[in-house]
């Protein structure tokens, strides 16, 4: 396999319909290319003159060492990593063209040097991490809910909710209230929101408004917010959704908001889904990504969606020498 660097009209060319998400699309990666202190870095491993796999990667050189990243830290993606799109459906292809493409794509990136950091998290439509394993780095499962609603009425959908959340849900209809579809002015009031319930629970909110600004609206109609107002107009609670070719992704917002003794949080999600099933922004669409299943807290309130439980996976580089690397690239990335 031929594994080289690629410019981004190539990369738009060679990117898939399946398997990526919201930030393998150039938009999103121009947005953090612009905004990340580190270089975009845009490989391709072709079989003859087709893109067969691909890897966006961001490197930096921090205080210490070299760090290849995928996705850069500090800046709300949640996953990246690579793509596979072989021509073959046959398992023995497609493990032959991955584990040729990861050969391939670290030795080009000069992973196995002295102080160089590998870290990436991989896309739930990535299938098999087990190459980067069998070369030496460190790899371990991470889990996201996911919901399907192909082929599935609205009703069909809330069905398949708890009792509690359906109660929830129906409890906030019967409120004053209204779930709207926003632009880029309903995105600060979300990010302002969030922002905020960060600084009350002493936590670090990493993002800064013109990135997640110049995202939104670089994503077009692959972004959409929605809001809940109340009769008089006023804020009460948003959330700022992306969306794949195949996935609505629960990006950010969704502060725990009571409105007269009542959490319209679930009316927000309620809303996103049954768009995605109705009214989707792209016909593909099949599903919605609940965004993290790894906090046992956030699991008891996720899994009342009945959604599916979706690996992915975290691989790093591996060994007690590259542990001063990961610390001091964390205190330097955003």
């Amino acid at each position: 396999m031929d594994v080289r660097p690629i410019t981004m009209d190539e990369w738009r060319a060679a990117l898939p319909d399946t398997g990526t998400e919201p930030f393998h699309t150039p938009e999103a990666l121009g947005v953090l290319d612009d905004h990340a202190d580190a270089d975009l870095e845009l490989y391709a491993g072709f079989n003859g003159d087709r893109a067969v796999a691909l890897l966006p990667v961001f490197v930096s050189e921090p205080a210490v060492g070299r760090a290849v990243t995928s996705p850069p830290p500090g800046f709300g993606v949640p996953r990246l990593g690579p793509v596979l799109n072989p021509a073959s459906p046959k398992r023995r292809k497609r493990e032959k063209r991955n584990a040729e493409f990861t050969e391939g794509v670290l030795d080009a990136l000069g992973v196995d040097r002295s102080g160089t950091l590998f870290r990436m998290v991989t896309a739930t439509g990535y299938p098999d991490p087990r190459p980067y394993t069998w070369a030496g780095l460190d790899t371990a499962p991470a889990f996201t809910y996911q919901l399907d609603t192909a082929d599935r009425s609205t009703d069909e959908v809330r069905a398949g909710f708890s009792k509690s959340l359906r109660r929830e849900i129906g409890d906030a209809e019967e409120l004053d209230i209204a779930v709207t579809v926003e632009g880029v002015e309903a995105a600060r009031a979300v990010y302002d929101a969030t922002a905020e319930r960060y600084a009350e629970q002493d936590r670090e909110f990493a993002l800064d408004w013109p990135y997640v600004r110049d995202l939104v609206e670089a994503l077009g109609e692959r972004a959409r917010v929605y809001v809940v107002r109340d009769g008089d107009g006023e804020f009460l609670a948003g959330v700022t959704v992306l969306y794949s070719d195949e996935l609505a992704y629960f990006w950010q917002g969704g502060v725990r908001t009571v409105y007269e003794g009542v959490s319209v949080n679930s009316l927000l999600h309620w809303r996103i889904v049954a768009d995605l099933v109705a009214e989707p922004p792209l016909d593909t669409l099949r599903g919605y990504d609940l965004m993290g299943a790894n906090t046992e807290r956030l699991c008891r309130y996720k899994s009342k969606f009945g959604a599916s439980l979706v690996p992915y996976y975290r691989v790093e580089s591996a060994g007690r020498s590259m542990d001063v690397a990961k610390r001091v690239y964390n205190l330097v990335g955003r």
